[in-house]
This record gives C-alpha cells, structure tokens and sequence, in this order.
C-alpha cells in the first residue's frame, strides 16, 4: 500500500470501488489492475488523485474504454486526447462547450449533454434515452466536462446547483457534496448548473500548455479546480464540527476563522459561494441522508437543522430539491421497493 501524504487532494475509496464494480461487470479481474495503480482492496481511507488516476489509465487501457463501460459504446482510449484538440482552439468557454458535448454525443451516444441558457443560468443536461444510468456514470462525465472546462478557461467555475435523474447509491454521502454544491438525487432531469457570464470566458489555453495537462490526466481532473480549497474549505469545515442548530452567526464565525467578516466575505465570494450557500450545502446535504434513513420524523430532522418551526424547513427543502421532504421519502422508499423487485 502506498503512504498518503495528508496534504495531498484525495479521493474517496468508495469511489474506487464503483470503478471497479465497472470491470467486475465486464468479466475483467481486478487485482492487477489495482496492483497498477499502488492501491489494494484492504485500505479503507481515501487514496490520491493520483492513485486513482492511474487507475483510470490503467482500466482505460485495459478495456479501451475511457468511460468505465457506462455508455452507450465504448470512449476508446485517446478519446480524450482528441476532445482536447477539438475544443483547445475555441474562442470562448461557451463554443469550448458545445464542441465538447457534441463530440462527446459522438463518441459514447449516450449518455450525452446538451448545454441550455434559461434566465441568466447555463445549463448542461445530460439525456438518455434508453436503460437508467447510475450515479457514477453522471459523475464521470460530469467529472470530464467541467474538468476539461474549468481548465481551459484558467479558473475553477463555481456551481449553482447539480441534479441527478437518479437515486442516490445506499450509503454513500460522499455522492451529496463532490463537486462542492447540493446534488439532489431523484429528478426528472440530469444537470450542471452555473452563472451563463462564465459562458463568456476566453479560452487561454494553448498546444504547448496541452502536452503537460494531457501527461497528468486524469488526475489533474480531479483536482486542479476543486471546490474544496481556499477559504470555502476552511469555513465548511467548521460548520462540519457543531449540528446546525449549534452554528454560530457570521460574525463570529470570522473571528474564530482569524479574519474580518467583510475579509471572509469577499474571499468566498471570490470563490463562487456565500454563508448562505455554503449553510444551505451542507444543511441539504444532512437532511436527504437523514431522510434516507428513515429513522427520523421530519419535525426532528427541522430542529436538528437548526430550524425553529417545521414550516420554514419545508419551504427551504423544498428550494434545495423540488420537493416536499415527505414526498422524497415516499419517492426514496418507492424506488428502494422497485430495486428490490428487479
């Protein structure tokens, strides 16, 4: 097993585990593979980007199939590669997008993304029109489009809001918070959602910058434009240490944290989030696991979440999800109830 450096960006080993439930699927062993990439199945904790990365290739490689056999054909391998040389040459984020998607509809049919514009938001949504894609098929190519986008325009792109058409896999909140924002599970509709100004952005990228960022793909992906650095880090880190209804206010918060509050402030909003944001992140993120677990009443997990009168907590989950949270139980419970009839 290879030693961890704390510091280093890390990835949950949950999700090495779904990588490798892709090429159990498909009849592959997985303990080469996993000897490839420095890791074994008996480390529990997080491992590095770059473990996973190699792990990736080394799936990649093994299968010709850049997309873990999730999609409707095969990504083969140096189909990435190709997409980068398709969209280094746009003239702004937008154009970089719409290039990517379609040549991503091209290679892997579907899943497949189409980039919408509605009310100052951009939007990528993911369609799929036969058999229902799980989880980590979404993440991973949600992983790769904004991965690829965050790159080419030189700056991470703050997210508004992440939808799965999906339930959330049993036991995993790791699949609540990945890309730094609420991800609600089970609606109509897969998207990525952000500011429209990003669409704007130049590409700044050249053909020199790309050999260094293709050598250290995919692992630079997963971490060179994550949301989890900086001031948003620290700040969701200590609201992580105390239940919500235990949090102090803004103010105090700042002093603890070392910094004035309009210091604080202006750092996260440099960074894409806000207090608010960042407490309706984590508040959604706690009430759809307690929801999921069925163990609570709904009036409980209101006064948990800190708030004083259950109605207010209806109208903000409702805000976070589209929902009642009495009607994604029933949904949770419906779609466990269909699983385990198929």
């Amino acid at each position: 097993m290879l030693k961890k450096v704390s510091e280093t960006p890390s990835i949950q080993f949950s999700f090495v585990e779904d990588a490798l439930r892709c090429l159990v699927r498909q009849g592959y062993e997985t303990a080469p593979l996993l000897k490839e990439a420095g890791l074994d199945m008996t480390q529990a904790g997080p491992v590095t980007a770059e473990q996973y990365g190699a792990l990736w290739l080394a799936i990649a490689r093994t299968t010709d199939d850049e997309f873990f056999g999730l999609s409707a054909r095969p990504m083969r391998h140096g189909s990435f590669t190709l997409l980068c040389h398709a969209v280094l040459h746009a003239q702004s984020l937008g154009q970089a997008l719409r290039r990517a998607l379609h040549f991503l509809r091209i290679v892997l049919d579907e899943p497949y993304g189409e980039l919408q514009i509605d009310g100052g938001k951009a939007h990528i949504i993911l369609i799929k029109n036969r058999s229902p894609y799980p989880a980590f098929a979404y993440r991973t190519f949600l992983l790769l489009v904004l991965g690829l986008a965050c790159w080419l325009v030189g700056r991470r792109i703050p997210l508004q809001c992440i939808d799965f058409s999906c339930s959330i896999p049993e036991g995993r909140p790791d699949y609540l918070e990945f890309f730094g924002v609420p991800v609600n599970f089970n609606k109509a509709r897969c998207a990525l959602s952000f500011d429209a100004v990003y669409l704007d952005l130049p590409v700044i990228r050249s053909d020199i910058a790309l050999k260094p960022f293709l050598r250290d793909v995919p692992a630079n992906l997963l971490v060179r434009y994550r949301h989890d650095t900086g001031w948003v880090t620290k700040l969701r880190a200590h609201l992580k240490q105390s239940s919500p209804s235990d949090w102090a206010d803004f103010d105090a918060i700042a002093e603890r944290l070392g910094v004035s509050p309009a210091t604080l402030r202006r750092r996260l909003r440099e960074e894409g989030q806000s207090y608010a944001s960042l407490k309706d992140e984590i508040r959604s993120g706690i009430a759809q696991t307690l929801l999921a677990e069925n163990e609570l009443s709904v009036a409980a997990i209101a006064v948990h979440l800190g708030f004083t009168e259950a109605s207010a907590f209806h109208r903000a989950f409702r805000k976070w999800t589209g929902k009642s949270p009495g009607a994604y139980r029933r949904d949770l419970l419906q779609v466990r109830v269909m699983d385990s009839q198929r």
